[in-house]
């Protein structure tokens, strides 16, 4: 079951922005939550009392208490070594440069990533991928820092001995998705998915009959909209430094689970990777 702290973080990248203000003191203070009533909670944010019982409503919570606690409950799992501790000794005044801090919100932000793709997403995207490995081709994009991610999928791709378009280029994957055809998959990476070419990109490929898998952060935006399928990354820190690090752990977390589940479901696809390796590693030999 989704704990109320996990549950809270996973879902704060839609919400409004009074919304915000209260996900982001609730996780920030959770510890004196016990002692603040929805008054005096909406007194030290500057809202309404009823803003913050809609807030608790909308988490699925019955109230406010209900909601209080659920949080003191996942405070005293943490407390009883349950979930992933700071390391109080090492951590800094500002809490946030610490090695054993960083492990904690990479370890909620993949927990919470994790919670919010159902299996059977990740089935189908895995089951979608072999079938286009078999029958097709797969196309990958993503531009800029989502490129990194799209260039890791590709490589993991290729040494199962699936057949990928990797660019990183929009003029170039236009062109190449002219030769997609039904069973293809395309593979968009975009972290705010706002992009306008990709998502031309997209409605070009549906056009080609072929499958959309989106990877976007857990926001309603308009190429999550164009997807067949959409795996979402949870990841927020109110540092500017430390929330692409969490984006990017809790993502490669996620398509790391992918790349799992096509090597264990699949022998040939396994044998395959295995030689693959094989004959990467006699080319490196002198």
């Amino acid at each position: 079951m989704m704990s109320a702290l996990v549950k809270i973080r996973s879902e704060r990248d839609q919400m409004s922005a009074v919304e915000r203000r209260i996900a982001d003191f609730i996780l920030e203070n959770a510890q004196l939550l016990r002692d603040y009533s929805s008054q005096q909670l909406a007194n030290a944010l500057g809202i309404s009392q009823s803003s913050v019982v809609k807030f608790t409503q909308k988490l699925g919570f019955k109230g406010y208490p209900d909601l209080k606690y659920s949080v003191g409950e996942a405070i005293a799992r943490a407390d009883n070594g349950d979930a992933p501790q700071p390391d109080a000794a090492n951590d800094s005044e500002r809490g946030g440069a610490s090695a054993g801090n960083l492990w904690r919100r990479k370890s909620e932000a993949e927990e919470a990533t994790r919670l919010i793709n159902p299996p059977q997403t990740l089935h189908a995207m895995a089951a979608a991928i072999e079938q286009a490995g078999r029958t097709g081709k797969v196309f990958i994009i993503g531009l800029g820092e989502d490129d990194i991610h799209a260039r890791g999928f590709a490589l993991k791709l290729s040494l199962l001995g699936i057949l990928t378009v990797h660019n990183f280029d929009t003029a170039r994957m236009t062109a190449n998705v002219s030769a997609a055809s039904a069973g293809d998959v395309l593979l968009v990476f975009s972290e705010h998915g706002n992009h306008p070419a990709l998502c031309k990109i997209a409605r070009y490929f549906r056009e080609r009959r072929g499958q959309v898998i989106t990877v976007t952060r857990h926001t309603a935006n308009p190429l999550r909209a164009l997807a067949d399928l959409s795996l979402v990354v949870s990841a927020h820190d109110e540092l500017p430094y430390i929330q692409p690090l969490l984006y990017q752990s809790a993502l490669q977390h996620l398509l790391d689970g992918v790349f799992v589940q096509l090597c264990e479901g699949h022998d040939d696809l396994h044998a395959q990777l295995l030689a693959n390796l094989d004959r990467i590693q006699l080319m490196l030999e002198p």
